[in-house]
């Protein structure tokens, strides 16, 4: 767990952080990709969390502001799918005009099958096309070409979180925290609350690391672990210079009246390859870091918590 709010450990771990900020050494990579569904069609980083507030336009001022207070500035890549990329590329372009140093770049695509393996394909006869989802940061980030970009500029941490969780901000104690650890990847972990699913950190043959939770076995109680993955991210840029072995999951979705297989991977599959520092932080409050929005009736009932959250720290 993160130490006590102004006490001399947290201190020092924001005072480092604060320096890697002030290096040039820390950039942000922001999951802005899927396929654009949950709210009615509309690109979800282009939503208006409060009139003429976007979550994107929030994750921005958030990073503007901590780098702003750290004496640096923070470069941030925007990670797209092919449904995304237009409408989240073209407000990069804006940002980048307004001053700050934003780049989108795209993730991959894959086909829907049917679950005899043939091609699944529409009411008009074409290829059902889907965003396999997060795990193809590393990937996407090499063959874009901007791992490279990173490297060459004397990045050497990035900071990973989703569209859709404004709470997790660029705090220099997250990243502090991670070079204290020395440990390549460190994840946000966050008490479970009824309904949560997702990853939890479990020992799997002696390395601690981010499993799905359909992944454990059937006669495990997940329960017993008290944590779960929050989906944000400190990871080494130079670690993830590589190939990985990713798994390739077999998802069933409901499309068009059929159902039908998408192969996905997961970005926590990198604590199976990287030594992983797990970092516990608050769900909500003023030191909250997990507020996600992953639909309109979401959005209306945390409104009022993300506002003063964002005030507080000063990105808004």
């Amino acid at each position: 767990s993160l130490p006590t709010h102004h006490s001399a450990a947290h201190t020092a771990l924001r005072e480092r952080g604060e320096a890697a900020i002030r290096a040039g050494k820390v950039a942000a990579v922001v999951l802005a990709g899927g396929m654009a569904t949950r709210f009615g069609g509309v690109v979800k980083a282009a939503v208006d969390v409060v009139p003429g507030h976007t979550f994107l336009d929030l994750k921005l001022a958030d990073i503007r502001a901590s780098a702003a207070r750290a004496g640096g500035q923070v470069p941030v890549y925007l990670m797209t799918s092919f449904a995304t990329d237009a409408d989240v590329t073209r407000m990069a372009q804006h940002a980048s005009r307004e001053g700050q140093s934003v780049t989108s770049f795209a993730q991959f695509m894959s086909l829907r099958l049917r679950k005899d393996g043939s091609l699944f394909r529409d009411a008009d006869g074409e290829p059902s096309p889907y965003a396999p989802g997060h795990g193809d940061l590393s990937v996407a980030l090499r063959a874009r070409g901007v791992l490279g970009q990173l490297l060459a500029q004397g990045v050497e941490l990035l900071y990973m979180s989703n569209v859709d969780n404004l709470a997790a901000t660029l705090d220099p104690v997250i990243i502090g925290a991670h070079l204290d650890s020395g440990k390549q990847v460190s994840v946000e972990v966050a008490d479970k609350a009824r309904g949560d699913k997702g990853g939890a950190p479990a020992r799997v043959d002696g390395v601690l690391q981010i499993v799905e939770g359909f992944r454990f076995p059937k006669d495990f109680d997940q329960d017993s672990i008290p944590v779960f993955n929050t989906n944000s991210f400190v990871i080494d840029t130079r670690a993830i210079d590589r190939d990985f072995d990713y798994t390739w999951f077999a998802v069933s979705k409901e499309v068009d009246g059929e159902s039908v297989i998408q192969f996905e991977r997961l970005v926590g599959e990198l604590t199976a390859f990287l030594p992983c520092h797990c970092i516990g932080v608050r769900r909500e409050g003023d030191e909250g870091r997990f507020m996600p929005v992953k639909d309109p009736p979401e959005l209306e009932a945390r409104r009022d918590g993300i506002m003063h959250m964002l005030k507080r720290r000063g990105a808004l």
